[in-house]
């Protein structure tokens, strides 16, 4: 992957061809406006994170900015690895994909068909594999009252969950309405650890995050240490904060994350996680698209914006826009895949929500000049 030189042309425009000229004074104009929206943010204490945009192998901007730790006043690197929250239900829906690439799944399965001893009935004998995927299934979270009065480190493995929501009853017919649910992503791991016969983060660092060399994605486990790795801070919590103050988010958030979410990662990681993605090294050309193709509008009101498997897709203007988010307090994350024009932008941030994923809005309307 080459790196651009923010604000700064690698070769004389007088001896460019006219498209290329023109192609690097384009960028070269994004990265500056990029630089002086993220400069701002910073300014007001709005941003701590890190951030990639590159067009095709080309980065055209990065940095870092903020703190991983205040307590040791260790700045965040460009390669600092952040809390995905949410995002790495991608890595999830890539598993599942590959097993159905195999043959050794069926997306129109039952749960109980691979978890046939799952105790929850209409669970079992009625949700299936696409339900789960694309949030239809009526599942809830397994962030409930049962969670919060938990011992957070019991929960490691994936099947350490199941007592806390296995039982609980679906809010509506599967296939019927859009709920999110993080349940049912835990659930999703359980099923490729059943079919794979793998752990289930074996099997993604095996066959996800290894093939493309995303070295620093993991599922860290919090109370030990992980060299260059941020701690979240948030202003909300149980009890009122002084003005400008954050909590650190470690009491709060899982001890180690999993299929729903929680891992984590860095931009660079991410930029190789879209590339493979959109270069059919994780997927082959009918499963990507099973994969990335919208299938269910969350709000009816926003049509444009379609849940695939584990990733979203949205529409603007002639664009099509692939990715995921992640929040939490003291996380927030965007991954944006510009299937169209190449383009793909990566923000990671330790602060609280919309602290990336309004950056990255504010970047798709420099990118599209909307």
């Amino acid at each position: 992957m080459r790196r651009g030189v923010l604000g700064a042309l690698l070769v004389p425009l007088l001896f460019l061809p006219g498209a290329l000229a023109a192609r690097e004074v384009e960028d070269a104009t994004l990265a500056r406006e990029i630089e002086a929206h993220v400069k701002g943010l910073v300014e007001a204490d709005e941003f701590s994170g890190a951030l990639m945009v590159a067009r095709g192998d080309d980065v055209l901007f990065q940095g870092a900015w903020g703190l991983a730790s205040r307590a040791f006043r260790a700045p965040n690197r460009v390669d600092t690895k952040f809390n995905l929250g949410s995002m790495n239900k991608m890595f999830t829906a890539v598993a599942i994909s590959q097993l159905a690439q195999q043959g050794k799944l069926d997306f129109e399965e039952t749960v109980g068909k691979h978890l046939p001893d799952w105790p929850n009935a209409p669970v079992r004998d009625k949700v299936t594999i696409h339900h789960l995927l694309t949030h239809t299934s009526g599942m809830g979270s397994y962030f409930n009252e049962a969670y919060q009065k938990a011992a957070k480190e019991q929960f490691r493995k994936v099947r350490d969950y199941r007592t806390l929501y296995a039982e609980e009853p679906l809010s509506f017919e599967p296939g019927t309405q859009w709920s999110y649910s993080n349940s049912g992503f835990m659930l999703l791991g359980e099923i490729v650890e059943a079919v794979s016969g793998k752990d289930y983060f074996d099997y993604v660092r095996e066959n996800v995050t290894a093939p493309l060399g995303m070295k620093d994605t993991e599922c860290y486990e919090m109370d030990r240490d992980t060299e260059n790795l941020a701690i979240g801070y948030t202003k909300e919590g149980a009890y009122p904060l002084p003005a400008g103050e954050k909590w650190n988010n470690l009491y709060l958030h899982v001890v180690k994350g999993g299929p729903a979410g929680g891992c984590f990662s860095t931009v660079p990681d991410l930029l190789k996680f879209a590339a493979g993605l959109r270069g059919g090294k994780l997927l082959d050309e009918r499963h990507t698209a099973a994969m990335t193709e919208g299938k269910v509008a969350p709000d009816r009101e926003k049509p444009e914006t379609r849940y695939a498997y584990g990733i979203s897709e949205r529409t603007v203007g002639s664009e099509r826009i692939v990715g995921h988010g992640g929040g939490f307090m003291g996380i927030n994350g965007q991954l944006d895949i510009y299937w169209s024009s190449g383009y793909t932008v990566a923000v990671l941030s330790n602060y609280d929500p919309p602290a990336a994923g309004s950056l990255a809005q504010k970047i798709q309307g420099l990118i599209l000049r909307k």
